[in-house]
């Protein structure tokens, strides 16, 4: 019923930057659109580490370490990993650690255990979470308590001013001098 109607006109090409000039993306490499993806049919056991962001929708057992970049756990994606990134979302499961950056957010679906460290962190309302929370880890820290440096003496000691007792021996007066040295 519907025929296809070719046109006779030349489409337009796009033209094709030159591989010699360069240009540098509107966004810098940590904001950019640009993610790598582990797809719910895929395993990774092992360190990653890169220079864009992560979207997990698998498994990873290792080290997630982007610390630069956001990493983002999907609702079906499953995590055994430490997790160290500028922004980290999750939707998904993860038994690790987080450190953030800038924060963390744990959304309604999300399931975490472990130990989070972040400045901001986003807890939302169904969220499960199991362990600690530190929001203040631009706090260096805090050396053992040590007991301050005892003064060694100068090799040189001051002597303390002198008090003479000058007077008459027979009950007359009795005069007080101090004498520096």
């Amino acid at each position: 019923m519907f025929e296809k109607h070719k046109s006779t006109k030349p489409e337009p090409t796009q033209k094709q930057p030159s591989q010699d000039s360069f240009t540098a993306p509107a966004n810098p490499p940590g904001n950019s659109g640009r993610a790598a993806v582990i797809g719910p049919g895929i395993q990774v056991n092992g360190d990653i580490t890169g220079d864009q962001n992560l979207i997990v929708e698998g498994k990873v057992t290792g080290k997630i370490k982007l610390t630069a970049h956001q990493v983002d756990i999907g609702q079906n994606g499953e995590v055994n990993a430490d997790i160290t990134a500028k922004i980290i979302k999750i939707a998904g499961e993860v038994r690790g650690d987080l450190t953030g950056i800038e924060k963390v957010v744990i959304s309604s679906s999300g399931n975490v255990h472990g130990n989070i460290v972040a400045p901001r962190m986003t807890l939302e309302d169904g969220a499960i979470f199991k362990g600690s929370i530190d929001m203040d880890p631009g706090e260096p820290e805090k050396p053992a308590v040590t007991k301050p440096p005892v003064k060694k003496a100068a090799a040189k000691t001051e002597e303390a001013p002198k008090v003479s007792k000058s007077g008459n021996p027979k009950g007359g007066s009795t005069a007080y001098s101090l004498n520096g040295g």
